[in-house]
């Protein structure tokens, strides 16, 4: 690529980050303005009477803490169900040869292609007939069928890219087939491991439909729904508060992002290329 061309990538990628990091910056630059300066007609684009009394009323909130504890739980299942279930069904996607192994496959990746609303009444009518809506289940279940199709895929990955010999030669010294799946096969799948438990976790976290439609009892939500709260009919959008409860509620995915941020993109191209 010439000079000048990669003058030209160089500055459309500059501009495509700055699109995207405004609304982000915007959010944070919000958080912290007081209310009279939220809502004036001219933008501030830095707060001139920076406050911290938006994160004070949002952790103030009645339901924060429930909520939060409500997250934390859903949260915690839908991650390891989705890596054990994942792991299993990977490495029988990947080590044993039987009927109906690639129309599974087939449709592990035609699921994932479906969005997440569509599947929304059909879970609504199950659950409502096994009488689960209001339940953690509910909602630990529906996360998991949307995360899992993923979570096989991307493990698939890993599994196939392990020579056969590595087990073999386990085998041959003894290891049991769990042993094995153990000992031997997870620690080389661990990064897959990362990559699908910080994806089933961010898709946990920030789900707000399900949330809203299968729990129906206000001390049953969870954060995202919590961040809805602060709209009032009567005193309108709280902006400042719902701002600095997205800097709260954003945090923790930014952290779990940065810390295991090289796993997951390898995970995700294992996944795509391999198998």
């Amino acid at each position: 690529m010439s000079r000048r061309g990669r003058w030209v990538v160089n500055t459309l990628a500059a501009i495509f980050c700055l699109v995207w990091v405004f609304p982000v910056y915007w959010m944070v630059n919000t958080a912290f303005k007081p209310r009279p300066e939220v809502m004036t007609s001219t933008p501030h684009f830095l707060p001139e009477h920076a406050t911290w009394e938006n994160f004070r009323n949002a952790v103030g909130q009645d339901q924060f803490l429930t909520d939060l504890r409500n997250s934390l739980i859903v949260v915690a299942v839908t991650v390891l169900a989705s890596i054990v279930l994942g792991i299993f069904a990977a490495a029988a996607l990947s080590r044993f040869r039987f009927t109906g192994r690639r129309t599974i496959m087939v449709v592990i990746l035609a699921v994932q292609m479906l969005p997440g609303t569509a599947l929304l009444i059909p879970m609504f009518v199950m659950f409502n007939s096994l009488d689960l809506l209001g339940t953690y289940a509910a909602l630990i279940l529906a996360y998991v069928a949307t995360v899992l199709p993923f979570s096989i895929w991307v493990m698939r990955g890993f599994f196939v890219a392990i020579p056969a010999e590595i087990e073999e030669a386990a085998q041959i010294d003894g290891a049991t087939t769990w042993r094995v799946l153990v000992s031997v096969l997870f620690p080389l799948v661990a990064p897959g491991v990362i990559s699908t438990s910080i994806f089933a976790f961010i898709a946990a976290w920030n789900d707000y439909l399900f949330a809203y439609t299968f729990m129906q009892d206000q001390s049953r939500y969870t954060l995202p729904v919590w961040l809805a709260s602060f709209t009032n009919p009567h005193t309108g959008t709280d902006f400042g508060g719902q701002m600095a409860a997205s800097v709260l509620f954003s945090v923790p995915v930014v952290v779990f992002f940065l810390i295991i941020q090289r796993n997951l993109v390898a995970g995700m191209s294992a996944g795509a290329v391999k198998g």
